[in-house]
């Protein structure tokens, strides 16, 4: 998984969406180094980053963080641990394959001028980005090849300077928070005098054992990265062992319990308390680390132990299910809008959604300081998701069921707990998502909700689903009366989303705004004057070499009704006339309980052509016509479940794509090929096995036999004992021997993805082999289920280039040559 390198006050979208990279690699005795691809496609990799922005609390300074480009296959190959579901970097005590940030700019959103922070270290590689809660200061982590040291910048001078002696211990994610005072920070840090690392074992003292005491039932997904053996808690126990403490701004500190295994460390909303969350054995060969046992316990600031609250023990027999949940108290978190109060979520039914049940979760709050007993405050008919928390009187709850697709979202009086229903829908329907409510900075620097005088929030909807397409907007929701209205909503020609609200009384909002040949830049927006928003950013288009790539978003009918989407790209200058195109197809199935759902518009015609290296739509450069994100839903209505008509709504879904390009004149329905990543290599081998639809495909960072994820996959919640017909129909290594039309397999050496691990395409390509089927394995080094060296993504761009005109662009020539060649064989 890509590491969160940016904590931020608010989200903010990238403003260029990052991509993953593809290598292209002809047979192993052909291709014994990295290949590149045409200039063209290479120039997608190498082109600068657009960077990213986060903004104050107050909404009047921007942040500009400046993103690192594609790494060299040199730093990947450096040593990694790979422990417990954690990928670690034993130099520096952080974790590996990280994304860096390597520039920092300050920037008043009323102003042009960009300030470059100054006291950054050489050639800096920056992560955990942190505004302080007065918004005065920044602190940002600084990785170098042995360590990982703090900073802070001053916002009034843009001036950074390197906090204390101590090293963060980041194995177990963001090391440091704030304090409300601003004045110091809770952090993680390696242990004093801590001592060499345990030698790794090479000589065993004896078997590695499991056993299932009692015969409980613990299925579980197919995790990677585990412990293996007593030498592997021994290193995972010394890597992520961190000394907490109070890091103020001159160095010093004061240390916060003994050191431990802390997965988590974080000040209450006053400062005065501490909660630490410590792992601790018995560890578990089974189960990543999150589900290890975890003690939870409040600290006062000045280091003592005030309350153990909690003593969890190992998780290895939660439901494995998106509404399964940990028995037991379980995530302790404090309430934004108090100084010290803690709240907890308790499953009433041990984490089984297969146990009836009228209440699912209840929620406990316990105050400082901490010794009374906790009371409920909270009843949840589903899986309570957590709180938004607003003042005295007013919050808002959240519950989720996965098995109806329901959300439930409730207003909340914390005075006496009293609750009623503001919305209750299926969070599959999404034209009638409300948005997320906007957030202001309380006394404590916390986000809480922006509750206006008139008993009103303002809702930010930055995808703004419509039969029209996306359209994001803004409404004003009165909590009172559960009636909204809307403000503003993005209208062509461009599409605008709103990222935050800088002003709530005057109605003043960010926004990013774009159209398919401008790339999305920062506006100012005045919902109250109606006047033109200002532009606050200029950042320059990041190809305008391909500017002119033509656009539309398509809409047409499935067999069965089911209307669908899919984003057509046309090269530039391209014109009818010539004729239709040799065409790619990307996409990745969705599953939907209804076909109303299923059939809901997405995307949008003025959204920036982002002809991104990781997905199909490069290939526009190419001479390819391309059905881009087609959607591929999967429906099973009422009692069915959707995998049960998987294969015969995936070919459906894919016919239907190709006829609509057809219709257009645009599409050569007999030089078409298919691809996808992950889930949608999947859907391609497939589409391929069970269609006669496609020249050639390309799956990368596939799962190709279900019997190996045997306790369910994707959204199939039914294990493989309950539903062996389906498992067996669905896995494209069960249906190696009607593979139809060329398939190219990408896959990283290193995935650590759930369910998708490297021996699945590896079984695939052999099974195929085995059948005289054209296929081609294209293994990365060092890469994981998202590929990150620059060789890597070049030569994954060179891999499909090769392929699709191979099999796709020139179909005939490649049938001739081989026909020649057997002829040939034959003499």
């Amino acid at each position: 998984m890509l590491h969160n390198l940016l904590t931020r006050r608010k989200s903010y979208p990238l403003l260029l969406v990052m991509s993953l990279a593809i290598p292209l690699i002809g047979r192993a005795q052909d291709a014994p180094t990295y290949q590149t691809p045409p200039k063209v496609l290479a120039d997608l990799v190498t082109a600068p980053l657009t960077p990213t922005v986060s903004m104050s609390g107050k909404g009047d300074v921007m942040l500009i963080l400046e993103q690192a480009s594609a790494p060299g296959i040199a730093e990947l190959a450096q040593p990694e641990l790979k422990l417990a579901g954690l990928r670690l970097n034993p130099a520096n005590t952080g974790p590996s394959r990280a994304k860096y940030i390597t520039g920092l700019k300050l920037k008043k959103l009323t102003d042009k001028d960009e300030k470059a922070i100054t006291g950054l270290p050489a050639n800096p590689l920056i992560s955990f980005v942190q505004w302080s809660p007065d918004d005065t200061k920044i602190a940002f982590a600084s990785s170098t090849d042995s360590r990982i040291d703090l900073y802070v910048a001053d916002v009034a001078t843009a001036t950074a300077q390197k906090i204390g002696s101590v090293a963060l211990n980041a194995t177990l994610g963001v090391p440091y928070q704030w304090v409300s005072d601003s004045k110091s920070l809770i952090a993680k840090i390696v242990p004093a005098g801590r001592g060499p690392a345990p030698e790794v074992s090479r000589v065993p003292v004896g078997p590695t054992t499991q056993e299932n005491v009692g015969g409980k039932r613990g299925q579980a997904p197919t995790y990677q990265d585990l412990l293996k053996n007593p030498s592997d808690e021994r290193q995972f126990a010394y890597y992520t062992t961190a000394q907490v403490v109070r890091l103020g701004l001159d160095g010093s500190t004061t240390n916060i319990g003994q050191p431990g295994i802390i997965r988590t460390a974080s000040p209450s909303p006053n400062g005065q308390y501490i909660m630490l969350e410590t792992v601790h054995t018995p560890f578990s060969y089974l189960v990543p680390v999150y589900r290890f046992p975890l003690k939870t316990e409040i600290y006062a600031v000045a280091g003592s132990l005030v309350k153990t609250l909690n003593d969890g023990p190992l998780q290895e027999t939660v439901a494995y299910s998106p509404d399964g949940a940990p028995n037991g108290p379980r995530e302790f978190a404090w309430r934004n809008d108090a100084p010290a109060s803690v709240y907890y979520t308790v499953a009433q039914d041990n984490g089984d959604p297969k146990v009836k049940a009228e209440v699912r979760d209840k929620v406990f709050l316990v105050d400082a300081p901490f010794s009374g007993q906790p009371k409920e405050i909270y009843a949840a008919q589903f899986r309570f998701e957590g709180f938004d928390w607003g003042n005295e009187t007013t919050a808002l709850a959240s519950e989720r069921w996965w098995q109806n697709r329901k959300t439930i979202t409730k207003i909340v009086n914390p005075t006496d707990w009293k609750t009623s229903v503001l919305f209750d829908r299926s969070y599959e329907d999404r034209y009638t998502n409300p948005g997320q409510p906007d957030t202001k900075h309380n006394q404590y620097g916390r986000e809480v909700l922006n509750l206006l005088p008139s008993g009103e929030i303002i809702m930010l909807n930055a995808q703004g689903a419509s039969p029209e397409g996306d359209r994001p907007f803004v409404s004003l929701l009165n909590l009172k009366t559960k009636q909204s209205r809307e403000l503003w909503r993005s209208a062509s020609p461009y599409f605008e989303r709103p990222i935050t609200v800088l002003d709530a009384t005057r109605q003043v909002i960010l926004t990013t705004r774009e159209t398919p040949d401008e790339s999305p830049n920062y506006f100012v927006r005045n919902l109250k004057a109606r006047i033109a928003p200002i532009q606050a950013t200029y950042f320059p288009h990041p190809y305008p070499q391909l500017k002119g790539i033509q656009k539309q978003q398509l809409r047409y009918k499935r067999s069965d009704g089911v209307d669908l989407t899919a984003t057509l790209y046309l090269p530039v200058g391209y014109k009818k006339e010539q004729g239709p195109l040799p065409t790619f197809l990307w996409a990745y199935p969705a599953e939907f309980k209804s076909k109303d759902a299923a059939s809901q518009v997405s995307g949008s015609p003025y959204q920036f052509n982002r002809i991104s290296y990781w997905g199909a739509a490069a290939f526009v450069t190419m001479g390819y016509a391309i059905l881009d994100n087609a959607s591929i839903p999967i429906v099973g209505e009422g009692d069915k479940e959707p995998n049960d008509n998987y294969v015969e709504q995936l070919v459906a879904s894919a016919k239907a794509a190709i006829d609509e390009g057809v219709r257009l004149g645009v599409v050569d329905s007999s030089r078409v090929g298919v691809g996808g990543h992950s889930y949608g290599a999947f859907m391609t081998a497939n589409l391929l096995t069970h269609s006669k639809l496609f020249k050639g495909g390309i799956a990368r960072s596939g799962a190709y036999n279900r019997t190996l994820t045997p306790f369910g996959f994707q959204n199939e919640q039914r294990s493989y004992w309950q539903a062996p017909d389906v498992y067996n129909k669905m896995s494209p290594f069960m249906n190696a021997d009607k593979m139809k039309s060329p398939l190219l397999l990408v896959h990283g050496e290193a995935d650590n993805n759930t369910g998708t691990f490297p021996i699945q395409s590896e079984r695939y390509y052999n099974a195929l082999k085995g059948f005289g089927a054209t296929t081609r394995l294209v293994f990365l080094p060092y890469e994981s289920h998202g590929y990150t060296a620059k060789e890597s993504l070049l030569h994954m761009l060179s891999e499909m280039n090769g392929w699709l005109d191979k099999y796709v662009k020139n179909p005939a020539s490649t049938a001739k040559a081989t026909q020649a060649g057997k002829v040939g064989g034959g003499k």
